[in-house]
C-alpha cells in the first residue's frame, strides 16, 4: 500500500541499486545533453533579427557560454564536496545564506524541474508529430504516454533507469559529435533543408542583442545541477562518483555546444521554415538520405527521455526539505528499491497537471523555462563566495572570485530573460516561486508549533498509572463481539459494553440475552429514537472526561479488497468521529475474514 513503510533494504543490494559515473551521466545529465537541439538554436533566432551577418556572433557567443559552463562545474563539484548529502544550491543556501534564500532556491529548482519534464516530452511529441503528421491530433496523449512510462520506470528502480537510458544518451552524443566531425571534415553543407530562411533585419547589432542571445543561448545550461541535487543516488565514494560525472557531462557539453555553434558561424547558417537548425546542420553534414531521418529520431528520443533528469533529482531535493520540515514528512519515505516514491509521483502529477494546462504546446513552456534554474544556479555561486569568505581554506580567494564571476554571470542572464519573456509567460513563475516560498515557509511553522506542543527535546514528568476504561461498542452476540471483548480485556481491568437500540423492548431483549451468555462485561444499553448509532455512543465517552477513556472499535476486514465496499461503514465513522469530538484513544479491532 501507498503509505505503508518498507522493509529495510539490504545494505549490498540498496548500493547495487545506486548510479556508478557513467549511470548516473545517464540518469541524470540527458537534459543538459539533449540542450545543445535548442540552445544553438536560440542563440540564432536572437542575433537573426540584425540580419543574416549578425550570425558570426554565434561563436563568440557560444564561447562565452561555455565559459560560464567550465565556471558552474567547477562550482557544482565544489557544492558536491562541500554538501555530499545531496540538494545543491538548496544545500548551498541554507548553510550559508539562511532561511528565506534556501527557500528561494528550493521554490525555483522545484518550478525548474516540472518544467523540465513538461518541456522535454512536449518538444519529444512535437517531434514525432513532425516526423509523422497523422498523430498532430494526439500530441498531448503522446506526452502524457512518455509520462507514464517514465514514471513507471523511475519508481521501479533509479538504476534500472539509467540503464534503460545509457543507449539513448550515447547514441545522441555520438550523433551530434559525428555531425560535427563529418560537417567540418566535408567544408561545407551536404544538403539544405526547410524553407526559405527566416532573416529579416528588425534591429541593429548591439550590447543589448549580444546579451539577450547569451541569455537565451543558456537555456543549454539547464540540467547541469541535477547531479550536485541527487549525489545520495551514486554508489559509494558518492562525492568522487558525482564530481566525475559532473566532469564528464562539462566535458561532453561543452564540446558539443562549440562545435555546433562552429559549423553555424562558418555556414552563415540562418533560421529556416519548418526545420530546426540541428536538422540543417544534420542535412549538412549527413546528406537527406536514411541517416538523416535516422538522427532526427534519436534527437526525438533524447529529447523526450531528457525528463528524467528530473525524476533522479527532485525527489532527492523534496526528501530533503521533507526532513528539514518544509514539506510532509512522507517525502522523506523510500520503498524497497531506493527510491522516493512519493516524490516521483508528486512530480509526474504537476507534469501532468501543467502538459494538459497547455495542451503539451511547447511554445507555451518555453517562457517560463530556465528562469528557475538561473536562480539556482546565482544561488549557489553566491553561497560559495561566502562559504570561502567565511572558513578561508588553502586559495580562498580563488575559488571566491571563481564563483563570484559565476554569480555575477548567471544573475545578469536570469534577470535579462526574466525581463525579456515577463510579457510571454515569464510572469507565471514570478507568481508560483513566492507561492511555493510560502508553503515550505508554513509546513515549517506547523512542525515548529508541533514540537512546541509536545515540547521535543525535554524531559517530561515519569508517566503514572490510571483506573482506565475501556469501551467497546457492540451491535450483537457473535464472534466479532467476543474476539474484540477478549481483546479490551489485555488493556485494561475495566471493560464496558455499549449496544444502542431505537426501540426499548429490543434493548431490554439484547440485555436478557446478554445477561445469559455472561461474558463477564457489563453492558450499558443507549437509546436512540431517531434510529442513529453513531452520536449516542460518542456522547457517551464525551460523559466519561473525568478519566482515561479507550475506545475499541470492532469491523469486518474482508479478505478480498473488492468485498470491502460492501461493509459497514458505520465503526470507520464512529472512529472518525471520537477521534476529532473527543480525547479518548480510539482502537479498532478487525476481524478478518476467511472466506470472503
Amino acid at each position: 500500500m501507498p503509505g505503508r513503510i518498507a522493509p529495510r533494504v539490504p545494505p549490498r543490494r540498496a548500493e547495487r541499486e545506486r548510479l556508478g559515473a557513467f549511470g548516473g551521466l545517464a540518469a541524470l545529465s540527458l537534459d543538459a545533453l539533449s540542450s545543445v537541439a535548442y540552445g544553438p538554436e536560440a542563440i540564432v533566432l536572437v542575433l537573426v533579427a540584425a540580419g543574416t551577418p549578425a550570425l558570426r556572433l554565434t561563436l563568440p557567443v557560444a564561447g562565452a557560454i561555455a565559459v560560464l559552463l567550465a565556471v558552474l562545474v567547477v562550482s557544482y563539484r565544489q557544492v558536491i564536496a562541500v554538501h555530499p548529502n545531496g540538494g545543491g544550491s538548496y544545500a548551498v543556501a541554507k548553510s550559508e545564506l539562511g532561511g528565506p534564500v534556501s527557500l528561494l532556491a528550493a521554490a525555483s529548482l522545484v518550478v525548474d524541474y516540472v518544467l523540465t519534464v513538461a518541456v522535454s516530452l512536449s518538444a519529444g511529441a512535437a517531434a514525432i508529430v513532425s516526423a509523422f503528421p497523422g498523430l498532430s491530433g494526439h500530441l498531448l496523449t503522446l506526452a502524457l504516454g512518455g509520462l507514464a512510462v517514465l514514471t513507471a520506470v523511475n519508481l521501479w528502480g533509479i538504476a534500472e533507469s539509467a540503464r534503460v537510458l545509457m543507449l539513448p544518451m550515447a547514441a545522441f552524443v555520438a550523433l551530434i559529435l559525428a555531425v560535427i566531425a563529418t560537417g567540418l571534415v566535408r567544408g561545407h553543407p551536404a544538403a539544405a533543408v526547410g524553407g526559405a530562411p527566416v532573416a529579416h533585419a528588425a534591429e541593429a547589432v548591439g550590447f543589448l542583442l549580444v546579451l539577450k542571445a547569451f541569455s537565451a543561448g543558456c537555456s543549454a545550461l539547464t540540467g547541469i545541477e541535477a547531479i550536485a541535487n541527487a549525489v545520495p543516488a551514486f554508489q559509494e565514494p558518492r562525492a568522487r562518483r558525482a564530481q566525475r560525472t559532473e566532469m564528464m557531462l562539462g566535458a561532453l557539453l561543452g564540446t558539443m555546444l562549440l562545435g555546433l555553434a562552429l559549423l553555424i558561424t562558418r555556414d552563415h547558417l540562418a533560421p529556416r521554415a519548418g526545420v530546426t537548425v540541428l536538422a540543417q546542420l544534420t542535412a549538412g553534414a549527413f546528406g537527406t538520405g536514411p541517416l538523416y531521418y535516422a538522427a532526427n529520431l534519436v534527437t526525438t528520443l533524447a529529447l523526450c527521455l531528457a525528463a528524467n533528469t528530473s525524476f533522479g533529482g527532485l525527489p532527492v531535493l523534496l526528501s530533503l526539505l521533507a526532513k528539514d520540515g518544509r514539506l510532509p514528512h512522507l517525502f522523506a519515505l523510500r520503498s524497497r528499491r531506493p527510491v522516493f516514491r512519493f516524490g516521483i509521483v508528486a512530480l509526474a502529477a504537476c507534469a501532468a497537471v501543467l502538459l494538459v494546462a497547455v495542451d503539451a504546446e511547447t511554445s507555451r513552456l518555453i517562457p517560463l523555462y530556465a528562469i528557475g534554474v538561473f536562480i539556482g544556479f546565482t544561488v549557489s555561486q553566491t553561497g560559495l563566495v561566502r562559504h570561502w569568505r567565511t572558513r578561508r581554506p588553502p586559495r580562498w580567494a580563488v575559488h571566491a572570485v571563481l564563483n563570484g564571476t559565476g554569480a555575477v554571470l548567471t544573475a545578469t542572464a536570469a534577470v535579462v530573460f526574466l525581463l525579456t519573456k515577463f510579457t510571454e509567460g515569464a510572469w507565471v513563475v514570478v507568481l508560483i516561486v513566492p507561492l511555493l516560498m510560502l508553503l515550505f515557509s508554513r509546513i515549517q511553522g506547523y512542525y515548529h508549533a508541533v514540537e512546541r506542543e509536545l515540547a521535543a527535546g525535554e524531559i517530561a514528568p515519569p508517566p503514572r498509572a490510571t483506573a482506565g476504561l475501556v469501551i467497546v461498542p457492540v451491535g450483537g452476540i457473535d464472534r466479532l463481539t467476543a474476539q474484540a471483548l477478549r481483546a479490551a480485556l489485555t488493556l485494561g481491568p475495566e471493560v464496558v459494553a455499549v449496544a444502542v437500540h431505537d426501540d426499548p423492548e429490543r434493548g431490554a431483549a439484547f440485555r436478557e440475552r446478554w445477561n445469559r451468555w455472561g461474558p463477564g462485561v457489563r453492558l450499558e444499553t443507549l437509546s436512540s429514537p431517531d434510529h442513529t448509532v453513531v452520536h449516542p455512543i460518542v456522547g457517551y465517552v464525551k460523559e466519561r472526561r473525568d478519566r482515561q477513556v479507550a475506545v475499541l472499535v470492532p469491523e469486518v476486514e474482508p479478505r478480498r479488497w473488492r468485498f470491502r465496499l460492501l461493509q459497514d461503514p458505520r465503526p470507520v465513522i464512529l472512529a472518525t468521529l471520537l477521534r476529532a469530538e473527543t480525547d479518548a484513544i480510539v482502537c479498532t479491532y478487525p476481524y478478518r475474514l476467511t472466506s470472503r
